[in-house]
């Protein structure tokens, strides 16, 4: 007998690109996962419920852009700050690598450097990427595939570096 508490495929799929949204949105992968975990904990309990959802990848984003809101929304302006909450500098290598990022994609071949902005602007989904651009689906793969292979070589990544850790 299957187990009762596990996530349905189409929840799971759904997670990298939920994770890059959250992780986009926050800019912090901590609060991000913590996003993403509150917003997959009420989608489950949703479908567990029966509850109709016609497009799951558009309620779950739109989903997780509510919950970040709402996060913003509960944060207590001019709170008190104790030694634990004091602002700290930003992370200034964070910043140069997304810099040096951003110009990277620019030096890509056209139409790779149009798909990984997309990219970077949210836009994950291959099949979406290949609707917005109307480029077939393999073309779309196969450029993405060429022009990460590119970016990870130009941000000194090696070869077998997880995507993620490009955008």
């Amino acid at each position: 007998m299957p187990c009762p508490t596990k996530l349905p495929d189409a929840l799971v799929a759904l997670m990298p690109q939920m994770a890059s949204l959250a992780r986009h949105l926050t800019g912090n992968r901590d609060q991000a996962q913590d996003l993403c975990q509150e917003v997959l904990l009420k989608l489950w309990t949703r479908l567990q419920e029966d509850h109709d959802i016609e497009d799951l990848r558009a309620y779950a984003m739109t989903a997780l852009r509510n919950q970040y809101r709402q996060w913003l929304r509960d944060q207590v302006p001019g709170a008190e700050l104790n030694e634990v909450d004091e602002p700290t500098a930003p992370d200034v290598f964070a910043t140069l690598a997304v810099h040096e990022l951003e110009v990277a994609i620019t030096k890509l071949p056209d139409p790779q450097a149009q798909l990984m902005q997309l990219v970077a602007s949210g836009e994950t989904s291959p099949l979406s990427l290949a609707k917005i651009t109307g480029l077939p689906l393999g073309t779309v793969m196969s450029r993405l595939a060429r022009a990460r292979a590119k970016l990870r070589i130009k941000v000194g990544l090696g070869t077998n570096a997880p995507t993620a850790d490009l955008l």
